[in-house]
């Protein structure tokens, strides 16, 4: 993930005890927003480290050697914005 890019996060406890965390990614060439469902509160430095993780485990780093597709993970969405 670069560096230039910016996260913004606003968190919301649901009614089943699980935190619900929307997060923007302001890129200007590419921004995208998205939702991360955590089972417990946590440090905003965690959940940002969190988000960051598993964006870098999206991302194909060398085009020439493919990695295998992610397994699915329904705790985090990312969309175009």
């Amino acid at each position: 993930m670069k560096t230039s890019e910016k996260i913004n996060i606003t968190t919301k406890n649901l009614a089943s005890g699980n935190c619900q965390v929307k997060f923007f990614l302001e890129d200007e060439q590419k921004p995208q927003y998205g939702y991360l469902l955590i089972s417990e509160p946590k440090p905003v430095g965690e959940i940002i480290a969190e988000i960051q993780h598993r964006l870098a485990a999206r991302q194909n780093i060398n085009p020439l050697f493919p990695i295998e597709p992610a397994s699915e993970d329904h705790n985090f969405y990312l969309f175009s914005a």
